[in-house]
C-alpha cells in the first residue's frame, strides 16, 4: 500500500469532514442543518453584515446550501439567477424551508417574486451589498426567492 500524499490527504480529510457533518462545505451541499429552531427576529437587521447563509430544502430528505441573503426591510431574498439548482426545484415541490444563521435555525417559506418592481428593489439592495449587480435583472427569466416566517 502506497502511502498518501497531501493532495490524496487533503481530499481525504475533506470527504470525511463532509460526510461527518449535515451542513454545506463551501460549495457541496448538505443534508439536515444542525442548530436550535428559533422563531425569527422582529428585526433581520442583523443580516446585513453577514453574507452567506444555509438554506435546508426538501422537508423529507434535506438538502442544504450556503447561499447569500439579501434582506430589504424585513424581506429576506435569495437570488438563484437563471440557471437555478437543485434547491429551487425542491422548493417549487414544498416552499418549506429552513435558514441558518450562526447555529440558530429559522422555519420559513419561500415564494417566487413575479412582480418587477420588487425585483428591482431587490436587485438596489443587492448591489449595495455585494458590490454587484444580478446577472439576469428580467424577473420572469430569472428565479428570486422571498422569504417569509411559516
Amino acid at each position: 500500500m502506497q502511502p498518501l500524499n497531501a493532495k490524496s490527504l487533503a481530499t481525504s480529510v475533506l470527504a470525511l469532514l463532509w460526510i461527518g457533518c449535515g451542513s454545506p462545505f463551501l460549495l457541496i451541499p448538505g443534508g439536515a442543518l444542525d442548530g436550535a429552531s428559533v422563531d425569527p427576529p422582529d428585526t433581520w437587521a442583523f443580516l446585513d453584515e453577514i453574507d452567506t447563509v444555509q438554506l435546508e430544502t426538501r422537508p423529507s430528505d434535506p438538502y442544504s446550501v450556503n447561499i447569500w441573503v439579501t434582506r430589504v426591510d424585513e424581506v429576506l431574498y435569495l437570488h438563484a439567477g437563471a440557471d437555478p439548482g437543485s434547491w429551487v426545484a425542491h422548493i417549487e415541490e414544498n416552499p418549506k424551508v429552513r435558514l441558518g444563521v450562526e447555529g440558530a435555525i429559522y422555519e420559513l417559506v419561500a415564494a417566487r417574486v413575479d412582480d418587477q418592481a420588487e425585483f428591482d428593489r431587490f436587485a438596489e439592495t443587492y448591489d449595495e451589498k455585494f458590490g454587484l449587480r444580478p446577472r439576469n435583472e428580467n424577473v420572469s427569466e430569472a428565479v428570486l426567492l422571498r422569504l417569509t416566517p411559516r
